[in-house]
């Protein structure tokens, strides 16, 4: 169905405030300092806050959807969002003078369902609590694990770049953005399986573990090639995992826009449920197999939740590797005297700090200065990237006070 005047007047009004914004000389400036960050020749610590608890920001109507289209509601969404955090918490966000259409890429998904229990404390809320259980439990259910058939719908795609095109006319230009794939295996087995099983495996049956890891990193570089083949990945990202992306490393000689290689783009990747691995098994049942991904691709962001500081001899190994994940759960000064100015320190400071019951800006500001201080003693580039946001107490002034201590620190 057509868009309604009325839904094309709300997203050109609010694409007319994305590009006045966009045409700021600011935009390439913080452009340039990402550049300069992702190229080891950092000016300053970068800051992004990502994962927002969008559900308490609200401090008027700013943020209420009013198109009706189901498919440009999900867009006048993304751009309410990213209006309200350059108004309130912009850090170093930038502003690109275009709008990303998504493709319309299909999966039939590996095969695989997830059983669990959640428990809800705020309904508005989309983090949950989550309890899964086993359904690998079998030589016979890791057959179950299949490779996806990936389908590009092309005449959607043509139908909505079309109409993008005569919405943002004159306001922003349009990209057709396809996939920008990760590889994460752990984190859907642990959604398949559970914790306990896994951590238990790892153990009582490596060898169980191994076949799982075989299928399932056949089946993931197999959708890869699906997408590459179909021209279904994007390029040009302005993020990697919640971080800024902007570098002048990529795409690779013989880029095609057409057809974006792995070789062109960022990817990353991650192995949340081994944090309390050793680093020779974090190697032997996470990155012997990463790291066939890995080294498709331009450049690599490995790391989530898990404390990597104690297992950098394995982890400096990735190829491609450029930024590293330092969760809230790491020694700052182990893990900064071990990446020094190899690779970018990404601190992910404790959104815990914003759900407290009497909150005070005070120990943010502490805590990011520790790290920066670890930081610079060992030459060792920097950014802080705040997410997995689940509560500020509906106080949203604590996220904006957040985001001015961290800039204070950064000196930005």
């Amino acid at each position: 169905m057509p868009l309604s005047e009325q839904d094309r007047a709300i997203l050109r009004d609010l694409g007319e405030r994305v590009a006045a914004i966009a045409a700021l000389p600011a935009q390439q400036e913080t452009v340039r300092q990402w550049i300069a960050l992702n190229r080891l020749r950092p000016e300053r610590p970068m800051v992004m806050i990502d994962q927002v608890c969008w559900h308490e920001m609200a401090t008027g109507d700013e943020l209420t959807p009013r198109v009706q289209d189901p498919f440009w509601r999900v867009l006048e969404v993304r751009l309410r969002r990213l209006l309200y955090q350059w108004e309130h918490m912009r850090v170093d966000m930038v502003v690109q003078p275009w709008i990303d259409i998504p493709r319309a890429i299909g999966s039939t998904g590996y095969g695989m369902r997830i059983d669990e229990d959640r428990a809800v404390l705020d309904p508005a809320n989309t983090v949950v609590g989550h309890r899964y259980h086993d359904t690998i439990k079998t030589d016979d259910d890791i057959q179950r694990i299949r490779t996806p058939r990936v389908t590009v719908d092309r005449e959607t795609d043509a139908r909505r770049e079309a109409e993008a095109r005569t919405v943002f006319e004159g306001i922003l230009n349009v990209r057709m953005q396809g996939s920008q794939p990760s590889f994460a295996p752990w984190d859907k087995l642990a959604m398949w399986r559970g914790p306990e099983a896994l951590l238990y495996d790892l153990a009582d049956r490596p060898d169980f573990i191994h076949r799982i890891m075989q299928r399932l990193t056949q089946a993931m570089l197999d959708e890869l090639d699906q997408l590459e083949e179909q021209g279904a990945l994007g390029y040009g990202h302005s993020t990697i995992h919640c971080s800024g992306a902007h570098t002048d490393e990529l795409p690779a000689p013989g880029f095609d826009p057409d057809h974006p290689r792995p070789a062109d783009i960022w990817t990353s990747g991650m192995a949340q449920i081994f944090s309390t691995v050793s680093p020779a098994t974090h190697q032997e049942f996470e990155l012997e197999y990463a790291n066939r991904w890995y080294q498709r691709f331009g450049l690599v962001y490995y790391g989530c939740c898990e404390p990597l500081d104690t297992k950098m001899d394995v982890v400096r190994c990735i190829p491609h590797l450029r930024k590293i994940s330092m969760s809230p759960w790491v020694d700052a000064e182990r893990g900064s005297a071990q990446i020094g100015a190899e690779f970018v320190f990404s601190r992910k400071p404790s959104p815990a700090l914003l759900a407290v019951d009497d909150w005070c800006v005070d120990p943010v500001r502490r805590d990011l200065q520790a790290v920066k201080d670890c930081c610079a003693a060992h030459q060792c580039p920097l950014e802080f990237i705040l997410k997995d946001i689940s509560t500020v107490r509906y106080q949203p002034q604590r996220l904006w006070a957040w985001a001015d201590a961290a800039m204070e620190v950064a000196g930005g």
